[in-house]
């Protein structure tokens, strides 16, 4: 077993990894920018290294600066947790070369399935139902146009390096194609350096359900049931639940095999993600494969009572796995609370936290590394906290929610509380009748001032 884990990455996650660690009895190496002195993963870790300034780019993205954090540490394997570098091929053969165990999926594996169009071919020859759309890259403006009368209107384009929704873009007609490819190859080109773009039948109106894998150093996986993630916004989910109100039996069954057959089809290593689109009349289509543990990880595992985290040590200790698939043995939700201000078009809001109480009590569990006096740097990603209730039955764990919100207090900046509490009351969102357009429709009502 490893005697000491780095880990490559800040906030709630950096501490989540952290608490299982300490579990396992894993000494943790911490690194943090400068911006990030003050958090509490830094305070939980047995020891911390500044990597950097504020900009991710100059700190938990700059591998060298990792690699030598872990070499003078002497921790023998790192945990990039999510975003960062958990899905870059280059940082998991650094870890190779320099003898550090990446707790994650391989160079190769990552290369595989991170190119979103090579993953759909890849998909595809493992058996696995595809959305259908463009074989490979787009060369060229005609040949989008082509492969868009093929399958016909409307289509999706997406950037192959893509990710946090940039670089999509929707077409419902022809004379929007042109448009839309300059401007989707643009945003690609720059934020992710990588301009390729392929296409996709566009589904109007799915859900957007994944299933949660694992596979371990001998090629075998299992699956751990689904989550359903359809209430997003700019394709950022919001929240998430399972199981899924849109599940049925016969589709767990269906869904559950094939994530299992891809993963092995590829020899998996870790924990990982298979993200796909259902339907109305319940068929699904894979769209990617996330080869990191995801940001709502906690539900599948109040569902199930397994630590995904000592899963994902384990495998990539070389432990082998049982095999065997779990079903989801009680209801959980998840709301991403993020330092935005949702009565103001969800626009970030950094700063100082002056007071915050924390919800509790039975069922409901809050990840999160913020506490009262704690400053929210501007420099990344706007989430703050994970609450997770978890019941018998979806009414209970809804009711639990709007308890949990209620209890929950941050001031000093805006958060999404506000948000969520709505959505808890929202019929559609209580009889589980919601797809990826939900908040196209939504409409938060501003509280009246006193």
């Amino acid at each position: 077993m490893f005697k000491k884990i780095l880990i490559a990455n800040r906030g709630e996650i950096a501490l989540r990894v952290i608490r299982t660690c300490r579990e396992m009895g894993i000494k943790t190496v911490a690194v943090y920018s400068t911006a990030d002195a003050d958090s509490l993963h830094v305070r939980f870790a047995d020891e911390a290294v500044c990597i950097g300034p504020a900009p991710s780019a100059q700190s938990y993205l700059k591998m060298q600066n990792i690699i030598a954090a872990a070499e003078i540490t002497n921790a023998d394997a790192i945990h990039p947790g999510y975003g960062f570098l958990s899905e870059n091929s280059k940082f998991s053969e650094l870890c190779q070369k320099h003898g550090i165990k990446f707790i994650g999926a391989s160079p190769d594996m990552i290369d595989k399935m991170g190119d979103k169009a090579t993953a759909k071919e890849t998909m595809k020859a493992a058996g696995v139902p595809c959305v259908p759309g463009s074989d490979g890259l787009l060369e060229s403006l005609e040949h989008a146009r082509k492969v868009a009368k093929e399958i016909g209107y409307p289509v999706m384009m997406k950037a192959t390096a893509g990710g946090g929704g940039k670089g999509m873009r929707e077409i419902f007609k022809e004379d929007e194609l042109e448009k839309a490819w300059e401007s989707a190859r643009q945003e690609a080109a720059a934020s992710f350096g990588n301009d390729g773009m392929y296409m996709e039948k566009l589904i109007v109106d799915p859900r957007h359900i994944e299933i949660q894998v694992v596979g371990d150093s001998y090629g075998k996986a299992c699956h751990l049931s689904e989550r359903d993630c359809s209430i997003q916004r700019r394709h950022q989910k919001l929240t998430e639940e399972t199981p899924s109100p849109f599940m049925t039996d016969e589709l767990r069954l269906k869904m559950g095999e094939a994530a299992v057959k891809a993963a092995e089809y590829i020899k998996y290593e870790g924990a990982g993600t298979i993200e796909f689109l259902v339907d109305k009349d319940r068929n699904f289509y894979f769209m990617e494969m996330n080869t990191r543990i995801q940001v709502e990880h906690p539900i599948t595992e109040q569902v199930i009572d397994y630590d995904l985290i000592r899963e994902q040590i384990l495998v990539a200790a070389g432990v082998p796995i049982s095999g065997k698939n779990y079903l989801p043995q009680l209801h959980s939700i998840e709301c991403r609370i993020n330092a935005e201000d949702p009565f103001n078009d969800f626009r970030p809001s950094p700063g100082k936290i002056t007071t915050l109480h924390a919800p509790g009590g039975h069922g409901v569990r809050l990840d999160t590394h913020v506490y009262s006096g704690y400053t929210i740097p501007p420099n990344y990603d706007s989430m703050i906290a994970k609450l997770i209730t978890t019941a018998q039955t979806r009414e209970e764990a809804i009711s639990k929610m709007k308890r949990a919100l209620d209890e929950f207090v941050i001031e000093g900046i805006k958060t999404t509380i506000p948000f969520h509490r709505q959505l808890m009351d929202n019929p559609d969102y209580v009889a589980g009748n919601y797809t990826t357009a939900f908040m196209e429709t939504f409409k938060i009502q501003k509280p009246v001032e006193e």
